[in-house]
């Protein structure tokens, strides 16, 4: 939930289409302490993870709460916002999924086919993803395919998560 943006090399530049609030990094830091609380978490964390992305040139650490759709075993995660640039397919990431932190596998999606598939189903599925990403909904709630080509169009990427096993000492 980040308020910086570039275009991608994958997509032309437009306008950043996700809303941001105004006290962005205050909600963020927020929802980190959230997340990262006994019990809360269990609550907050049905429908929000933390992400902990290292800078690929700085190496500087990031800490970004995000919204997920949970789909055949994986994480959804959609975002305009240039910490997604610092996740590379193949690589692993660091999570916290409800309460717990864990690696997980990370598939970059870039391609409009890509991105637009994975971002009607995370708005047909999260309305308030739909919403923040300003997708429209029909009234059975299938999102307007002029909208998700815009979102790839203002540099939406896709992030596929797949969880490692948790260990059990």
């Amino acid at each position: 939930m980040d308020e910086n943006h570039t275009a991608t090399d994958d997509a032309p530049a437009a306008e950043v289409r996700a809303r941001t609030l105004p006290v962005q990094r205050l909600v963020n830091r927020l929802v980190r302490g959230l997340l990262a609380t006994p019990l809360v978490c269990r609550v907050v964390g049905r429908r929000l993870i933390t992400l902990y992305v290292v800078g690929r040139k700085t190496g500087r650490r990031y800490t970004v709460p995000v919204a997920y759709v949970p789909h055949e075993g994986a994480l959804l995660v959609g975002t305009p916002f240039g910490w997604a640039r610092n996740l590379r397919s193949g690589e692993t990431v660091e999570v916290r999924l409800k309460g717990r932190r864990r690696s997980a596998d990370v598939e970059v999606v870039t391609d409009e086919p890509g991105v637009v598939a994975a971002y009607a189903l995370m708005a047909g599925l999260n309305h308030q993803f739909a919403s923040f990403n300003r997708i429209g909904l029909d009234a059975a709630g299938n999102p307007d395919p002029v909208d998700l080509h815009l979102a790839w169009a203002a540099g939406a990427r896709a992030i596929r998560l797949t969880p490692t096993p948790e260990r059990r000492p």
